[in-house]
């Protein structure tokens, strides 16, 4: 099993929303069970606030199911039990090592790094745009799922 934490500043907008695209993907190829799919925040703003309704919206425009998630905070232990922990933005992935200390196994990448068009993903929390916030991360999964399971049409 591939253990995935996807992590931004507060836990209630993008990486919820890459959580929950990423399995959707996964479980559309077949690969339901070939995946622990998780969220967490490197900030400590919103933890136990629920998903952002703009994300929740948005994830429901697309057909995307949305399980109950409430935002947690990213620990020096998601290191060891993650396989890989996935930034939105290049603040994300500076405060994400803060927090580990440091990613000597390459585990820390940011989202559309595994695009061929690697930069960040702005804040919807900011912008007020989901729907361009679910393009880059629907994107990003994609191109995620498509690297870890190269065997995929």
């Amino acid at each position: 099993m591939i253990r995935v934490l996807f992590v931004c500043h507060g836990n209630i907008c993008r990486s919820p929303m890459a959580q929950f695209v990423f399995q959707y993907l996964a479980d559309q190829e077949g690969l339901a069970g070939e995946f622990q799919v998780d969220s967490a925040a490197t900030s400590r703003e919103e933890i136990g606030n629920p998903v952002h309704p703009g994300t929740l919206r948005e994830l429901a425009r697309q057909g995307i199911p949305a399980g109950e998630h409430y935002a947690r905070q990213m620990t020096r232990e998601d290191y060891a039990v993650y396989d890989w922990l996935i930034g939105m933005e290049t603040q994300n992935i500076r405060n994400m090592l803060r927090i580990i200390g440091s990613d000597p196994e390459s585990k820390v990448r940011r989202l559309l790094d595994f695009t061929e068009h690697p930069r960040d993903i702005a804040d919807p929390w900011f912008t007020g745009k989901f729907a361009l916030t679910y393009r880059e991360i629907r994107e990003g999964c994609e191109a995620m799922l498509q690297a870890l399971c190269p065997k995929m049409p």
